[in-house]
């Protein structure tokens, strides 16, 4: 029985309301169990082991990699997500690339490895310098604690400089 504006039942609308509550995507792919495992459950070793599921089955494969390598740098297995991202990254898209490099970028902090993460600051620089980041555009939209905002190739490259002073 329909009973509300949108043409949901009051079980499809109760199932839409949970997945906004907690942050989860619709659905039940090895991708959305890791992250009902990880945000609802807060069971970080289950979501690790879902979200291997979700990468080795092509699903969301960018937010998995990403997402895992997060809960994994959670649970002091820093070296084990670097090593995952580097083995993974390639199966992942071209946009996805910018926002696993910053994750690198703090996994290589954690583990201590300056050398590398200086290293990766460099090659982010080299690439505002050349062009190559924002797809061409003089903004891109960022998040951050669930909300949107621009951020400018000036921006972009202040951040780059004092993480890399700042390492």
């Amino acid at each position: 029985m329909k009973n509300n504006n949108n043409g949901c039942t009051k079980k499809e609308q109760l199932e839409c309301n949970y997945h906004i509550i907690h942050k989860l995507p619709p659905g039940d792919s090895p991708y959305v169990r890791a992250k009902y495992a990880q945000l609802v459950e807060k069971d970080a070793e289950a979501a690790i082991v879902l979200f291997w599921k979700a990468i080795n089955a092509g699903d969301r494969v960018d937010s998995a990699l990403k997402d895992m390598a997060v809960v994994m740098k959670q649970q002091d297995r820093a070296e084990e997500a670097i090593e995952a991202i580097k083995s993974f990254r390639d199966r992942c898209s071209k946009q996805a690339q910018e926002s696993l490099d910053n994750v690198l970028i703090d996994l290589y902090k954690k583990c201590g490895k300056l050398e590398e993460q200086i290293e990766l600051l460099k090659q982010k620089l080299r690439m505002i310098y050349q062009g190559e980041v924002f797809n061409g555009k003089p903004t891109k939209t960022a998040r951050s604690h669930g909300r949107k905002f621009q951020v400018t190739i000036k921006q972009e490259t202040s951040r780059i400089l004092v993480l890399s002073l700042f390492s």
